[in-house]
């Protein structure tokens, strides 16, 4: 504060120069009044005590100048009405009376002053940080309603997605859980403190070796990890549990604490089983669909060992009956009859395991053995149509472990469609099947064919599910051969051909792993 407004801060109620100067005139005038009262005792010295006295009252009320124009005012009213009375020793006497008490009198009223305006500093001081700590006060107060509300809406959210989190000091020790956590854990928020131990085990038991391995490995390793596992409450409930964690270094590298997050699955898992099931259960419509369709073309196929299996026999008996039996021609006839059956049989099998339902049953392998078996089924599609099949199968391609009957649900899907598409075309007919190696362990097939192509406008939707060119198609055939192909871990994917046709190529790897 500045001294103009610190001197105005302390001013007496007589503010204005008019009435403190006034103080100075009636102030001296009472004194006046009063030693002339005294004087029907004749003693002038009554007036030095009564002018001191309006002095001092005007120093303390009026102030420094004002009490100087007192103690001025006093020596002429005393000079003028009783010095003629008194000696000139008794006027230098009082003279230095009331210069010494008019110096007094600033001293004191400068000290006054001084003091009013430290104590009005102080003042001030104390009342400036009393409203700074009423706003500090009002502030906290907004800042922990806003955390609250922080809380609150973290806690709803963590509710809402069914997450948690926990935080454990690797230091102290301490662990914290949300309270969201504590509910997907089965366990009462406000009931004891949760701690690690208590958690953990509710871990399925196959599961909680594997999950305490690697956290142990995080933790040496002070990495951050993200695993899933299975948890049992108390009521015999199984969860599904996500859970990824940070972890918290500081300056010098040392593990301070993991952060981390707990999200229920459950649901996510049950509604992916019941798709797989649901996907399942479409592929086999679609293949007993297709197996329809086939009825003519399979009767043929079947036809075929079974009228070489008669000729065998008449042959075998006529080699039997002659006059001298040829044995070694007629076991040479037994023996292709034989032939002709298994033949007739396999076909059999593989139009009972399209029909079949069922888990996939994975075995090994050989590519080229499934395409030639689909190239004897659909024999009886290609011909009527004058479609000339036509192979190009490396010789040296690794087996690997499949499900046969879906592989082979793929080739016979995408060698329909190939026979379909030319169909109606003139000129070449030709369906090209081709096996080779691919990087990265895989072997690449490709069908293609000379038909009339993709349209250009949906090549990008010929396999969402239910999205069909034919009038009387489906629209399931490609949309489940891509999730067979990439429930093996492989990629499906289809190209126009030049000058026509169209061409769709799978990769398979020969060391996949099962995606379900």
């Amino acid at each position: 504060m500045a001294d103009s407004q610190k001197r105005k801060w302390v001013e007496r109620p007589a503010v204005s120069v008019a009435l403190r100067y006034g103080l100075a005139v009636v102030s001296v005038a009472a004194a006046l009044g009063s030693a002339q009262a005294f004087l029907y005792f004749h003693l002038p010295q009554p007036f030095t005590a009564f002018a001191l006295s309006a002095i001092a009252i005007t120093y303390w009320y009026g102030g420094t100048l004002p009490g100087v124009f007192a103690a001025l005012l006093s020596l002429i009213v005393r000079g003028y009405y009783f010095e003629p009375e008194i000696s000139a020793v008794s006027r230098i006497f009082y003279d230095l009376v009331f210069l010494t008490f008019a110096l007094l009198m600033t001293r004191i009223t400068r000290t006054r002053n001084e003091l009013e305006v430290r104590v009005a500093e102080r003042t001030e001081a104390l009342t400036r940080a009393n409203e700074d700590l009423k706003l500090e006060i009002i502030e906290r107060k907004q800042a922990e309603e806003r955390l609250r509300q922080s809380e609150d809406y973290l806690h709803e959210a963590q509710k809402l997605g069914r997450m948690g989190s926990w935080a454990h000091n690797a230091i102290s020790g301490t662990f914290f859980a949300s309270p969201e956590l504590l509910r997907i854990f089965g366990r009462d928020p406000h009931a004891e403190k949760p701690t690690r131990e208590m958690l953990r085990a509710y871990i399925h038991p196959e599961d909680r070796p594997s999950y305490v391995e690697m956290v142990t490995r995080a933790a040496s390793e002070k990495a951050d990890w993200d695993t899933e596992y299975r948890i049992v409450l108390e009521n015999g409930k199984l969860k599904h549990i996500h859970a990824v964690a940070h972890a918290v270094t500081n300056g010098t590298g040392d593990l301070v604490e993991y952060i981390g997050t707990v999200m229920d699955v459950t649901e996510r898992k049950l509604a992916e089983a019941a798709l797989r099931e649901a996907q399942s259960d479409l592929a086999r419509i679609n293949r007993v669909t297709t197996m329809g369709e086939l009825t003519a073309s399979l009767a043929h196929e079947i036809n075929q060992p079974l009228a070489a299996a008669v000729t065998n026999a008449n042959t075998t008996l006529r080699w039997l009956t002659r006059e001298h039996p040829d044995l070694e021609e007629a076991r040479a006839s037994a023996l292709r009859i034989v032939k002709d059956g298994t033949r007739a049989a396999e076909i059999i099998t593989r139009m009972r395991s399209l029909f079949k339902k069922g888990t996939q049953q994975r075995e090994v392998v050989d590519i080229n053995d499934v395409v030639r078996e689909m190239i004897v089924l659909l024999r009886g599609e290609a011909t009527p149509y004058f479609i000339s099949v036509r192979t190009e199968l490396a010789p040296d391609l690794p087996r690997f472990m499949a499900d046969r009957v879906q592989l082979q649900q793929v080739l016979m899907n995408l060698m329909l469609n190939g026979i379909e598409a030319m169909k109606e075309v003139d000129g070449n007919r030709t369906l090209t099947i081709k096996s080779q190696r691919a990087e990265n362990d895989h072997v690449l097939i490709s069908v293609s064919d000379t038909g009339v192509g993709l349209p250009p406008q949906f090549a990008e939707q010929i396999f969402n599910a239910f999205f069909t060119t034919k009038g009387q198609g489906t629209g399931l055939g490609l949309s489940i051969s891509r999730s067979i192909v990439e429930a093996h871990g492989g990629r499906l994917w289809a190209n126009n051909n030049s000058p026509r046709g169209a061409s769709f190529y799978v990769s398979l790897p020969t060391k996949a792993e099962v995606h379900e």
